[in-house]
Formats: C-alpha cells, structure tokens, sequence
C-alpha cells in the first residue's frame, strides 16, 4: 500500500515541502521522514477518510516538527505558526472561485449584505447605514446570507476538516455546481 502511495503522491508531497523548505536536499529529507510516518501510521488510517487529506497533514506536520527541531529563535515560532495556520492553498483557491458566483446567486438582500460586509469589508453597523436599514436587520441579513452561502457550498461540494475545523481537502459533487471550476 504505501508503495502504491509513493507513486501516485510523492511528486506532490515533495512540491507542498521545496515551496514551505528552501533547501532541496533538506525538502529530500523530510519527504523521507514523512514517508516512514506514512509506513507506520498507515494502520490508523481511517476507512473512508480521504488519503490525500491525511497525507499532506503528516507531511505539513512533519514541516512543523523540523522547523522546531532546528530553529530556536523567535523567528522559528512565526514560521511554525503560519505553517500551522496554513490551509492546502490549492483546495482554498478552488473554493473561492465557487463563492462569489454563488454569492450572486442569493436573493438581492443577502447577496448585497454578504458582498458588502464579506467581500468589502463594511462592519454591520457600516453595511446597516449603507443600506438604511437597522443594525439588528443587518446582522440578520449577513447571517442568514452565510447560511444560505453554506447550503450552497454543501450541496456543490464534500469538505474534510482538520481537527480545528479547518478546510483541508474537498471535492465537487457530480455534476452539483455549475459554479466550480473543472481541474
């Protein structure tokens, strides 16, 4: 099995580990290390859980883990934080060119609300001037308009999470979303 991995995911894994190591040699070696981690943790990998997911979170681990091995200055903890705040770049900028389509697709209301404080920034209290319209009103029309946003995005797509919760992986629905780019 981990052979079968290392063939379909080792050339992605070692691109997601040259762009977060600058060093190729060092990029070669973490590849490794992770590769041992998938070798023993295979077993813990759940059935159905997306492998993809799982791989490149041992691997963002594995970064993790290096950067505090070798760093010890008060730069290390802002490289390790933004590791560990980072999302798969590629799985985000797929779902974001699905949202503002999906957006415009909300009743005028919700769609003006969420365009306005989302996209433009407005606070509720600045959006709630904006359209004339009260504060509560305001946050009733962001929140309802984000949940209308979450229908949308659940029916056009399967999401896995980290254990914070955040997006990781996801992956379209058949023929679901007419707003998601094709890969």
């Amino acid at each position: 099995m981990v052979e079968r991995i290392w063939k379909a995911y080792h050339k992605q894994l070692f691109s997601f580990i040259q762009k977060r190591v600058s060093n190729p040699v060092l990029a070669e070696d973490i590849l490794q290390e992770v590769f041992i981690k998938i070798h023993s943790k295979i077993d813990t990998l759940q059935e159905g859980k997306k492998i993809k997911a799982w791989l490149f979170q041992i691997t963002r681990n594995t970064i993790i883990d290096h950067y505090r091995r070798s760093i010890k200055n008060e730069d290390a903890n802002a490289q390790v934080l933004e590791l560990e705040d980072e999302n798969d770049a590629q799985a985000m900028a797929d779902i974001q060119s699905c949202i503002v389509p999906m957006i415009k697709s909300l009743p005028e209301d919700y769609r003006d609300a969420l365009l306005l404080s989302e996209l433009n920034g407005l606070s509720q209290k600045e959006l709630s001037e904006k359209l004339q319209i009260s504060y509560s009103a305001a946050k009733s029309r962001i929140q309802r308009g984000r949940s209308m946003l979450k229908e949308a995005l659940s029916q056009c797509c399967s999401f896995e999470k980290d254990s914070k919760g955040r997006i990781i992986d996801y992956e379209k629905k058949a023929s679901s979303c007419d707003n998601c780019r094709e890969d």
